[in-house]
């Protein structure tokens, strides 16, 4: 995807969603406001908003001297885990449990602090749960599974991490061997490895990080450890609009399970905003 002029207010509300969450005075977001314009002016409009992003929560987390969103993370954790039972058992009672799980980490991509600043779980995941799969490329998962027993998964959000949890037991039930992947350090609600732990994901299957604090997963921004092992897996499940941005054009079986938050990316699938996605590349 390329960055479009639709996406430059959208930089702007990020940044204020970030620095809401600080409540520090009214000096220190003007300044962050003023850092923040000159990159947008420099923003290389023909790579995917991902790279202006990312750069802009470095210089927000810079000025600041601290991650906006560690309070809120651990929020949302704790509520999404506060589910776990009811949501486990949903999947254990489904005719198809892989399927219930799969509709599920779909469904928790919600949780996502760069476009909302608060989220109704239980009504969002119920809504969402309600609502049909715009693109279902659930029966070539199937079929790529008979094949493929190592999967590189990689994570979003804070919070959609528990729905995750739900979607690799099931697939580790499946005899499938599973690595998880956060982010190298924080950026926005992004993952990372003390979310992991929070959930309990550490000893359900392995956890890496990959090296970086991009949005997304901006490949050659990541840790040369983690880009071998990108290209030695075969099948990956990617999760989130922001790796589906960086990532879908990379040639890679992979499967991205997301809800198109924006026009931008609503637009270029051609799809209403707001459709679930269970796509493969």
């Amino acid at each position: 995807m390329k960055t479009s002029i639709d996406c430059l207010p959208c930089f702007l509300k990020q940044t204020i969603i970030a620095l809401r969450q600080l409540g520090r005075d009214e000096s220190v977001h003007q300044k962050v406001f003023r850092d923040v314009l000159a990159i947008m002016q420099d923003a290389d409009m023909s790579k995917p908003p991902a790279y202006t992003t990312t750069l802009i929560h470095r210089k927000i987390r810079d000025a600041v001297e601290r991650d906006p969103f560690e309070k809120i993370k651990k929020e949302y954790n704790a509520i999404a885990l506060s589910l776990y039972p009811g949501l486990r058992d949903r999947v254990k009672a489904a005719p198809d449990p892989l399927w219930a799980a799969s509709r599920l980490a779909i469904a928790g991509n919600i949780i996502d602090f760069g476009i909302f600043t608060s989220i109704d779980i239980n009504g969002s995941i119920d809504q969402s749960l309600r609502d049909e799969i715009a693109v279902d490329d659930y029966a070539f998962f199937r079929e790529d599974l008979g094949t493929n027993d190592d999967i590189l998964y990689l994570l979003d959000n804070a919070g959609e991490i528990v729905f995750d949890r739900l979607l690799i037991e099931e697939l580790r039930k499946a005899g499938k061997h599973v690595t998880a992947v956060v982010k190298g350090s924080a950026v926005l609600n992004d993952v990372t490895y003390d979310d992991a732990v929070q959930v309990g994901l550490d000893a359900v299957c392995e956890v890496i990080d990959n090296g970086s604090d991009a949005i997304g997963t901006i490949l050659p921004w990541t840790s040369p450890v983690f880009r071998e092992r990108f290209e030695k897996t075969e099948l990956i499940i990617s999760k989130g609009q922001g790796n589906f941005e960086t990532l879908f054009a990379t040639g890679k079986r992979t499967y991205f399970l997301f809800q198109s938050k924006c026009d931008v990316v609503s637009r270029e699938l051609g799809l209403p905003a707001c459709s679930m996605l269970f796509k493969k590349s």
